[in-house]
């Protein structure tokens, strides 16, 4: 995995983040959504890198980068905090400005980073989301049976610790898989593992997703009633067999979000670059090479 790759780890301020950094080109940051790590890229930073310098990392609290302390506010783990480690791993790299993209958490982390630091980021892809404010606006009985976890993972410490942690594999398996997933690749599930066995990730994980109940809304909602925009080329993909395609007009809802939004759904489910690489690698090629 990663051929030609390096693997680092990062020091910021406030954190370590590991990073994998291959390629050559214009800079691309690549950011993964939970349960993962940085690894769930593997099939498609390779292809990529023929074109731009790769940076893909591990989240703040995910992975092996660091886990921060809990707060009562959350505030370590908004998406807001996050996407300021992202960018000093860019800047540590020599970057000022960037392309982004980023796959279920990392593409909250990725579409506040636009919102925050219009001047950091040159185009934005994210990956089946919808801004977080908009989906529990949204929600329904349906979004809650769906999301189950948002709601699980975001409830008062040691509750959902102390579940998962019980059998953190049964959980990570039993989550990632209600549905079979014949296309993850047994190396990465092994990182996705290992991260996820550590107790420390789990926390960080619950306090991500406190942090998107809270204070990440709490974000959005200026934005939102200030009329505040992402002024960059945004790309929008989702899986046609998962639940965006069925739940909403994901277009419809980005466009309120930025001033020039593109994108479709891809024949697949929730994780896009792990089941249609090739299709996946090919829009953003497309997306960040015009």
């Amino acid at each position: 995995m990663f051929e030609g790759f390096t693997l680092k780890t990062i020091d910021v301020e406030g954190a370590q983040i590991r990073a994998r950094v291959g390629g050559e080109g214009p800079p691309l940051l690549l950011l993964h959504g939970n349960p993962q790590t940085h690894v769930m890229w593997h099939l498609v930073a390779p292809k990529l890198s023929k074109y731009f310098k790769i940076v893909a990392t591990d989240l703040t609290g995910y992975g092996k980068s660091s886990k921060p302390q809990s707060t009562a506010d959350h505030a370590l783990y908004s998406k807001r905090e996050m996407a300021k480690h992202q960018i000093s791993v860019m800047h540590e790299l020599g970057f000022d400005s960037f392309f982004v993209a980023g796959h279920d958490r990392g593409g909250r982390v990725a579409y506040r980073m636009a919102l925050d630091h219009p001047k950091v980021v040159k185009k934005i892809a994210v990956l089946d989301i919808i801004p977080t404010l908009e989906s529990f606006q949204r929600a329904n009985q349906e979004f809650g049976i769906g999301y189950y976890h948002w709601y699980f993972l975001a409830q008062p410490t040691p509750l959902p610790e102390t579940l998962i942690n019980a059998d953190p594999e049964w959980f990570w398996r039993w989550h990632t898989d209600r549905v079979p997933r014949k296309f993850f690749d047994p190396l990465a599930v092994e990182d996705y593992l290992e991260c996820f066995r550590n107790p420390e990730t789990v926390r960080a994980i619950c306090e991500d997703y406190r942090a998107a109940t809270s204070v990440d809304c709490d974000h959005d909602r200026a934005d939102q009633e200030s009329g505040n925009k992402i002024q960059v080329p945004l790309l929008a993909l989702w899986g046609k067999q998962a639940k965006l395609q069925k739940w909403y007009d994901t277009l419809a809802i980005w466009r309120s979000w930025a001033i020039n939004v593109s994108g479709r759904a891809i024949d697949c489910g929730h994780y896009l670059a792990e089941e249609q690489p090739e299709e996946t690698a090919q829009e953003l090629l497309t997306f960040f090479g015009s």
